[in-house]
């Protein structure tokens, strides 16, 4: 690597910030569970990252890439955001109707996700503005 070139070490802890619906699905859980539920995606590296595999997923959606963490009984969604934040866009319980119908529809092109779809992202969209 010459000195004009940066790369992120694969060891490289990032901060993870919670949208509001998913800090309040944190919050409907007692602290020592919320630490469980955290603690996966807290331990992430760029390797990690650039190799998912299970717990962890990555699909795309309106061009953004976007990636799913199985932890305990819930899911993660969220994105990579200026190469050191994990924003969680949405928490989701692993047996859940939501859940269930992202997980289902992950495989489907992007393009069939906005023409098919397109109130399910939004039913998503409005939990992310709960208060």
């Amino acid at each position: 690597m010459g000195w004009g070139s940066v790369a992120l070490p694969v060891h490289l802890m990032y901060q993870v910030t919670f949208s509001e619906q998913s800090i309040h699905e944190l919050n409907q859980l007692e602290t020592l569970a919320q630490m469980e539920a955290v603690g996966p995606i807290s331990r992430l590296t760029a390797a990690d990252l650039a190799h998912p595999r299970e717990p962890l997923g990555l699909f795309t959606r309106a061009g953004k890439a976007l990636y799913r963490l199985r932890s305990g009984g819930h899911r993660f969604y969220f994105e990579l955001r200026e190469e050191t934040t994990l924003h969680v866009l949405y928490i989701l319980h692993q047996n859940s109707l939501e859940d269930f119908l992202l997980r289902n529809k992950l495989p489907v092109s992007e393009h069939q996700l906005a023409e098919q779809h397109s109130k399910f992202w939004k039913y998503l969209e409005s939990l992310a503005k709960l208060k």
